[in-house]
């Protein structure tokens, strides 16, 4: 059983088209996934035998908040990527596109438990909801100080309590992982992270679907003129299928929808994340930033950071994203601030 098993399943239903992916056996790519990671990052980040979780090498780390995230594998850089001095202490990771189980982000909790507390970062998916809650609930009930904030940055989704948590997880992870680093208090660092939900809005689009390991087809099938607007990042198609649009007619798209649901003024000052989904290759990645760019200096937005690369990824789905955090002068300050990890090192340049 391995690799050939995938790509004869793809072979069965689309003919000609063989699938061909890096790795050993379905369903053990999560796991081989993070041992490669400890292995090449040995001074940042190690993994908890036990668990599909990578904590900070340091932890616990008494005296400051622990920062625990998490959710489905196949978003890398993202969780574990994040973990880190200025960042997560802890990144619980599931199975591709799959909540991790309670008694994993339990354990992650205990193990970077410092004393000062630790706070969740939830993305809002209904599966990471009730896992992360229900962790922190059996937590609180040992003792351990526990909060806990949900993000829901995809302005896609109409009404703000159905919306995904999406790249603008980034952000709060960035900048709530600042504050911690500073000794602030669990109820500080929750602030923080509130503060940038508040602030942060994101939209992405799909130029072809991803596959699951395990499954081995397409997510969904495209046509050669069409594209998705508004994808999350679980493969899932988007709230809407339209004709293939040119880079800037896409840049100017996902720019406005975060512009208007932001009320962005002329003034207003922002850092921006323009990204892949993991399969959108650099060149596409510069020529849709530049048109983002220029979108906003037309509306007299000032841009005070941009990073371009792949924060949140979908496999290897082609396709971009725009996240848009308006900033006042402390998330300024967080989101600039030393930092540590596998994805971002700050001072010096933003790896991904």
């Amino acid at each position: 059983m391995g690799v050939d098993i995938v790509a004869r399943v793809s072979e069965s239903v689309f003919g000609e088209l063989i699938v061909k992916k890096l790795i050993n056996r379905p369903g053990d790519e999560v796991r081989e996934m993070l041992d490669g990671m400890a292995l090449a990052y040995p001074g940042i980040v190690r993994k908890i035998p036990e668990w599909n979780t990578l904590v900070r090498l340091e932890a616990p780390i008494f005296g400051k908040v622990a920062l625990v995230s998490g959710g489905g594998s196949g978003h890398e850089p993202a969780h574990a990527g994040y973990v880190g001095r200025g960042m997560l202490t802890a990144a619980c990771c599931g199975e591709v596109f799959t909540s991790p189980p309670v008694p994993q982000i339990l354990a992650a909790i205990k193990a970077v438990d410092g004393g000062e507390g630790t706070l969740l970062i939830i993305k809002n998916y209904s599966g990471d909801v009730m896992n992360f809650r229900t962790a922190a609930q059996m937590a609180r009930s040992s003792g351990i100080k526990i909060e806990w904030v949900i993000v829901n940055d995809d302005v896609a989704i109409d009404k703000p309590e159905l919306r995904r948590g999406i790249s603008g997880t980034v952000c709060v992870h960035k900048c709530a992982g600042a504050k911690a680093e500073e000794g602030a208090t669990l109820e500080e660092v929750k602030a923080v992270a509130q503060k940038v939900i508040v602030n942060v809005r994101s939209m992405g689009c799909a130029l072809t679907s991803c596959i699951v390991p395990r499954v081995g087809i397409n997510s969904f099938d495209l046509g050669s003129d069409e594209m998705e607007l508004g994808t999350g990042i679980h493969g899932e198609r988007g709230v809407k299928r339209v004709k293939m649009m040119t880079a800037d007619g896409v840049a100017d798209t996902l720019t406005d929808a975060c512009v208007k649901d932001l009320r962005l003024q002329s003034g207003d000052e922002v850092a921006v994340l323009a990204q892949g989904n993991g399969g959108t290759p650099f060149m596409e990645k510069f020529i849709f930033y530049r048109q983002v760019h220029r979108n906003l200096m037309e509306k007299g937005v000032k841009i005070y950071t941009s990073w371009i690369g792949e924060f949140m990824s979908s496999l290897e789905m082609a396709g971009a994203s725009v996240t848009l955090l308006k900033l006042d002068e402390e998330l300024k300050r967080l989101l600039t601030a030393p930092s540590e990890t596998m994805a971002i090192k700050q001072p010096g340049p933003i790896l991904f």
